[in-house]
């Protein structure tokens, strides 16, 4: 299965981060919203002029609001928000949520003549309509307080609009404003891109005298094309897409240098580890991102530890083969002598011989022992509170070595706890009493102490015997290495100490001054939880 790079990722997360304002623009047509809001508002400042200039006409004609005019509610005639005689319209139309309408009917007859002060008016009005219509665009119809047309920027001059929602909303005070379609002309030519391209914005307005209606202007334009905005930008567009292209790609490539490129050397050199390669992974130099860092140093340490376990493992498995080789070898030779001239010897002789593969026999028992120790040392898992009842432990340490004749003194409180659990604080003490047995000559004494020091419970074990030397004290502690061969050592001992301590955060050392005791310091049981 081909999968991608880190790079290849990248770079697609940064076009869809790009793209995704772009797609929200278009998806909640927040531009064409705004090109048609702005044709409202245009249309709400011509409609509030020619509104204005409709009423100082029919006034001016003799116009009387008692005979003509129509009662409107309070709430169009003053705005709680404003300080009397400011009447704000403000632009409100949003594509995305207003309901688009059908193409606005026809004019239909009329049911009655207007006023002669309303023709008069629209008289005036009609010719300032025309030319306006060149510049602005918008289509006008001014009608008396019965919605039959008195002006107009094209024709049907004296039909009646009563029966348009908006105009009959607008005679009762109310400005509307509304989206409707285009209807049966020529589609515009970006109609099948823009959706704005294929609507007209309808904004009626009241003509108010005091409290009443004397009319309406109705005003009716296509909003701006969406097309031909962007196309007068085209170039700026361009350039501001290229430049986020570039940029798109120069991200891309630097969270690569960042991210893909030191991590591509780290599985190179883990790679090479896995094909059996040596050495450590190097550390990474340059420039990175903390997680790759992290990531990187992570590997080292694991392929360090790795390698050190593999040197290990080869080691001790040489020793292993080593120490299995000699009683082995003694076991065979011996069998085949005895097997060979076993109707010749002596009694005396064939008791030799068989205490000989009597004490290989054992010598490999007490090795495989010590290996199951190690073993059980190395992977045991330490689960919640480890504490170990000291003194407990000791009492029965002594009384089990008295039989040995190992004698030993403690100098431990009563009450004093270690944290440790008492199967490993065991096996740690039985390992170093044993080496004080086999090295301490023919009155073997061991002390055992404890004391308390910065946050740590310190455990030393001391004995009489001739202690160890300047030379071997660096190597006790090292697998298979041992001084007392010949009576029995195995050389394990020591390193299972150093394992079972070091698993519950402890260390041990050999005294400077005494070469002859053993220090383990660990972790106060009054601070674990």
């Amino acid at each position: 299965m081909r999968r991608p790079s880190i790079g290849v990722v990248l770079l697609a997360m940064n076009f869809a981060a790009l793209l995704l304002p772009v797609g929200g623009f278009w998806v909640l047509r927040i531009y064409e919203s705004a090109l048609i809001r702005q044709t409202e508002s245009e249309l709400l400042a011509q409609g509030a002029v020619i509104a204005a200039s409709y009423r100082a006409a029919w006034q001016a004609a003799g116009g009387k609001i008692e005979d003509e005019g129509q009662a409107v509610a309070p709430e169009w005639t003053a705005s709680p928000n404003y300080d009397a005689p400011f009447l704000p319209r403000i632009a409100k139309l949003d594509l995305a949520t207003d309901a688009i309408q059908p193409p606005q009917p026809a004019p239909l007859p009329a049911a009655a003549a207007p006023s002669a002060a309303a023709l008069q008016a629209g008289q005036a009005l009609t010719p300032i309509l025309h030319d306006a219509q060149h510049s602005t665009l918008a289509g006008v119809r001014v009608t008396d307080e019965h919605g039959t047309i008195v002006a107009t920027s094209g024709e049907a001059a004296g039909l009646s609009l009563q029966h348009i929602d908006e105009v009959q909303r607008a005679l009762a005070g109310e400005p509307v404003s509304v989206i409707r379609e285009r209807g049966n002309g020529p589609p515009h030519r970006h109609a099948w891109l823009f959706k704005g391209s294929a609507l007209r914005i309808v904004v009626a307005l009241p003509v108010l005298d005091g409290d009443k209606a004397i009319g309406a202007v109705v005003l009716a334009r296509t909003p701006r094309a969406l097309g031909e905005t962007l196309y007068g930008k085209r170039w700026a567009i361009a350039m501001l897409a290229l430049f986020l292209v570039a940029f798109t790609v120069l991200m891309a490539l630097a969270g690569r240098w960042l991210i893909t490129r030191p991590m591509r050397r780290v599985t190179d050199e883990a790679k090479r580890i896995a094909d059996g390669g040596h050495g450590r992974i190097a550390p990474q130099r340059g420039v990175m991102v903390r997680e790759a860092a992290d990531l990187a140093d992570a590997l080292a340490r694991m392929a360090g530890v790795l390698t050190s376990r593999a040197d290990y493992i080869r080691s001790f498995a040489a020793h292993v083969s080593h120490e299995f080789k000699t009683p082995l070898a003694t076991m065979r030779g011996t069998s085949e002598l005895l097997r060979d001239h076993f109707d010749t010897m002596r009694p005396e002789e064939r008791e030799r011989f068989l205490a000989n593969i009597q004490a290989e026999a054992d010598r490999l028992s007490r090795l495989v022992g010590r290996l199951v120790d190690l073993a059980r040392a190395d992977v045991m898992q330490l689960s919640g509170s480890q504490r170990c009842d000291l003194a407990r432990l000791l009492d029965r340490l002594v009384q089990h070595y008295a039989h040995k004749g190992l004698a030993i003194k403690t100098d431990v409180p009563s009450d004093a706890r270690v944290a440790m659990g008492e199967e490993a604080l065991e096996m740690v003490l039985i390992n170093l009493l044993d080496n004080v047995l086999r090295h301490g000559g023919s009155m073997p004494q061991a002390t055992i102490s404890l004391r308390h020091a910065r946050g740590h419970d310190i455990l030393v074990v001391s004995d009489n015997g001739p202690g160890i030397s300047p030379a071997n004290r660096s190597k006790v502690f090292e697998p298979f290495f041992t001084t007392a061969r010949l009576s029995g050592g195995t050389g394990l001992g020591l390193s299972i100490v150093r394992s079972l301590v070091g698993l519950h955060h402890g260390s041990i050392a050999i005294v400077a001054d005494e070469a002859s005791a053993f220090e383990i310091r660990l972790p106060a049981a009054s601070m674990q939880q």
